[in-house]
C-alpha cells in the first residue's frame, strides 16, 4: 500500500521528494507489468507461429 500524499513530507522540500519517489515507485511497477505483458505475447506469438507451421506441414502431406 502506497503512503497517503503529505503524510510523511516536512514542508515543501519533502513533498516533492516524496512525490517523486512515488513517481519512481510507480515507474518500476508498471515497467515491471509491462515486461510481463511482453513475455506472454512472445509466448503466445511463438505458439501462433509453431501451430501454423504444424498446419502447414500436415495440409502439405496431405494429412487432416
Amino acid at each position: 500500500m502506497l503512503p497517503l500524499l503529505g503524510c510523511c513530507g516536512n514542508g515543501d522540500e519533502g513533498g516533492q521528494s516524496s512525490w517523486r519517489r512515488h513517481q519512481e515507485r510507480k515507474l518500476r511497477m508498471l515497467r515491471f507489468w509491462r515486461d510481463g505483458a511482453e513475455r506472454q505475447l512472445a509466448a503466445v506469438t511463438a505458439a501462433i507461429t509453431t501451430l501454423e507451421q504444424q498446419m502447414q506441414r500436415d495440409a502439405g502431406s496431405g494429412n487432416g
